[in-house]
């Protein structure tokens, strides 16, 4: 496949990865992914071998999940790719229903509502973003270059996209920014400056606390700091190196203590800025940082 695209999606904390199909316009997931996530299963090899019985045993009833199996190439735990079987959309939800119990309905739900949501649909924008002329205009490291990523990921979807909040928000009893002075707290915020990795975290980290948007504050200003770091210093965030519990930690801890929070963005710092794999699954983690638990 031309252009390989990889996505990681998040049901329970586990992983659910798909490889995009260009000439069929489709998401092939990773049947050994979904097996692992209805099983409950760590152990990859007991995973292999219970798929290895059950594709066996569907294989004898001329189940259809069987013929709609395909072999593409994804990471195997030995860090290599290798061939695994891959089912697309309605392979999966055919799957699912395999396995009884409220788990697999849970899944089941999740998997037919995750790309129609708000958050779906943005997260396509995101992705369609690191192939788009647009993501070069971006002005780097200001208020308007934020408003630009914002208005991207959620045009059509929010009908403040872009937008400046004009309303006051908090998240967990915590009080961001207040609204009527939001204009000058950005311009402040815009003047830091960008000279080394400590500087762009500090400008970071101010920005949360400034939440100009009123949703999607989190998955814009991720991709904000990346742009800055990519021009300032040839580095990006390699966002999978991140827990979610350590980011959202960090984040909680950056208005009054910022150091853990660069400690954790120093750790995963990749100078692979313009691969396409890494900005996937980029994107991948960021919405899923996002996620209710």
């Amino acid at each position: 496949m031309s252009k390989e695209k990889i996505s990681v999606r998040f049901f329970n904390d586990r992983e659910v990865r798909a490889v995009w199909d260009e000439t069929n316009s489709k998401w092939w997931f990773s049947v050994l992914d979904i097996v692992a996530v209805l099983t409950d299963q760590n152990d990859y090899t007991k995973t292999r071998n219970y798929w290895k019985y059950l594709k066996a045993k569907l294989k004898k009833e001329n189940s259809q999940v069987v013929s709609a199996t395909t072999r593409l190439k994804i990471i195997a735990p030995d860090g290599k790719k290798r061939l695994a079987d891959m089912l697309d959309y309605t392979g999966i939800i055919a799957l699912g229903k395999e396995f009884p119990g409220k788990k697999a309905n849970r899944f089941i739900e999740w998997f037919t509502y995750s790309d129609e949501s708000i958050d779906g649909k943005s997260k396509t924008k995101a992705y369609a973003l690191f192939e788009s002329s647009f993501i070069n205009s971006i002005e780097i490291g200001t208020t308007k270059g934020l408003q630009q990523i914002h208005a991207y990921l959620f045009g059509g979807l929010y009908d403040f996209a872009g937008q400046i909040r004009q309303k006051n928000i908090s998240k967990g009893g915590f009080q961001f920014a207040v609204s009527h002075f939001l204009g000058e707290t950005l311009k402040q915020i815009e003047a830091m400056p960008e000279t080394t990795f400590d500087k762009i975290v500090n400008k970071y980290a101010e920005m949360n606390i400034a939440h100009p948007f009123m949703e999607g504050n989190g998955r814009s200003t991720r991709i904000w700091l990346d742009l800055i770091l990519k021009k300032r210093l040839e580095k990006c965030v390699d966002w999978s190196k991140i827990s979610k519990r350590d980011y959202m930690s960090a984040m909680m801890q950056s208005p009054t203590n910022s150091n853990v929070l660069k400690s954790l963005l120093k750790n995963a710092l990749t100078d692979k800025i313009n691969d396409r794999e890494m900005f996937m699954k980029g994107i991948d983690y960021s919405y899923y940082y996002e996620e209710n638990d």
